[in-house]
């Protein structure tokens, strides 16, 4: 968590200090156009058929140097600044060695698959800049399939790579939109929302089975699973049991 926000400060640092000391922008400027890019990306629709992400990518920092500064399209300035702010970003994006360490551990016993949305392009990259195959036995990304999250079909994929049932997994994920509902669309065991900043959600939101503020705290969970599952069980078997005589 914490690499990931240094990972997003620096990427607007590095791009504001190229536009200050090599293109003359002010700081205030130089923020405004960043700002700008970060809005554009959270609004952003991608369609792989009519532009790769990196045409689109540079786009956004084209129109947002003309939308603060003005004049003529510069499109060879808003490649440098896509580029400086997409080396930042991967340079810092990295697994905490606490989640890892969890990772190993729970790969020891269960069956881990990575299940991401987005461009296959900048997905892989990511997944590569921050080392994290040893730690899955699969990896998905929503790009390169025929449906994305909360699509019931790719968490089925994602089921038959690992050679088990919905009923049999349990989908972790910090989008109620996608990884909850997709999980609950999908028919899996159980849904576990990471609500970092403890937000609350709306009324219209899809309920998870569990809330965890820290991925640290998944193993928890997943042990409270097993142990109701045992519990079950064991109501099951007296009542069985009982029938026999």
């Amino acid at each position: 968590g914490n690499r990931e926000i240094l990972s997003r400060r620096s990427c607007p640092l590095a791009v504001i200090s190229a536009l200050q000391s090599k293109h003359r922008y002010g700081e205030g400027e130089a923020r405004v156009i960043c700002d700008k890019v970060q809005a554009k990306l959270l609004k952003e629709c991608h369609d792989p058929a009519k532009m790769c992400i990196t045409d689109l990518r540079i786009s956004h920092w084209e129109e947002a140097i003309q939308e603060t500064i003005g004049g003529e399209v510069n499109r060879s300035l808003a490649a440098e600044c896509y580029f400086l702010w997409k080396t930042t970003r991967l340079q810092h994006l990295t697994l905490a060695e606490d989640t890892r360490g969890m990772l190993t551990e729970l790969r020891k016993r269960l069956r881990l698959l990575l299940l991401t949305n987005g461009d296959k392009q900048t997905q892989r990259e990511k997944i590569e800049a921050c080392a994290c195959q040893p730690y899955f036995d699969a990896i998905v990304v929503g790009g390169e399939q025929k449906e994305e999250k909360p699509a019931p079909s790719i968490f089925h994929y994602c089921c038959d790579l690992l050679g088990v049932q919905p009923a049999e997994c349990v989908m972790v994920g910090d989008s109620l939109d996608t990884d909850i509902q997709g999980g609950l669309n999908a028919g899996l065991k159980a849904t576990v929302w990471l609500n970092k900043a403890m937000t609350t959600p709306v009324d219209t939101s899809p309920v998870p089975h569990y809330i965890i503020s820290s991925v640290l705290d998944l193993p928890a969970v997943l042990q409270k699973m097993e142990h109701k599952i045992n519990a079950n069980l064991g109501t099951d078997h007296m009542a069985s049991s009982n029938g026999a005589h």
